[in-house]
């Protein structure tokens, strides 16, 4: 006999949730589909190409798929999808971390960071630099700023201590306002007068 697969209603997270723990490949699809602009969104931030989020992306979803029988339905599902996508990214990040292991040797000058600045500067346009930085500073500085975990948080996800993790977010926060000032000289000269748009969460 062929088993009749759950139904579900495309507005309806919960049903559409429940088909997915039935391994309904069409639920599946409708929840990827819905959620996929959030969460690559997210994928993005951690990751310094596209192709790159994708992979990490694609990732994410899979261990969603794997182990929605976790998730406790009286919560946000934005808010589980974000941890599980956050926690891939790390996982990704530690994958090719040995690549970026002379990261925090880094050394240069010191440079104020002027939050002024990022506020005249399109979300889009601080993603693009901020993909630039190196893992280890990407990955610190986009936990630290835009996800609001711990200094602390962040050195025992990344199995850092707590002095490296705030010496490669000092230091990446450094770097992003040299690059902001190289690229975008026009807008420091400006002043604050007429900000072209907003780093938004």
């Amino acid at each position: 006999m062929f088993r009749k697969s759950p139904s579900f209603a495309e507005n309806d997270l919960t049903s559409v949730i429940r088909a997915c723990r039935a391994n309904d490949p069409r639920a599946q699809r409708t929840l990827f589909k819905q959620f996929f602009g959030y969460a690559k969104s997210i994928c993005l931030r951690y990751t310094s190409n596209r192709e790159e989020a994708e992979d990490v992306l694609n990732e994410g979803f899979l261990k969603v798929f794997q182990h929605l029988d976790r998730f406790d339905e009286t919560q946000p599902f934005k808010a589980w999808l974000r941890t599980i996508l956050v926690n891939t990214a790390i996982s990704h990040y530690r994958r090719n971390q040995q690549l970026e292991q002379n990261t925090s040797l880094e050394s240069g000058g010191q440079v104020a960071f002027n939050d002024d600045v990022v506020d005249q500067i399109a979300a889009e346009e601080i993603l693009a630099l901020v993909q630039q930085l190196s893992p280890t500073y990407r990955t610190v500085f986009m936990m630290h700023v835009v996800d609001g975990y711990s200094l602390h948080e962040i050195a025992g996800l990344l199995s850092h201590n707590e002095a490296t993790v705030r010496s490669n977010y000092s230091r990446a926060r450094q770097k992003l306002q040299q690059m902001i000032q190289k690229a975008y000289s026009s807008h420091t000269n400006n002043g604050p007068g007429a900000p072209i748009g907003y780093y938004e969460n």
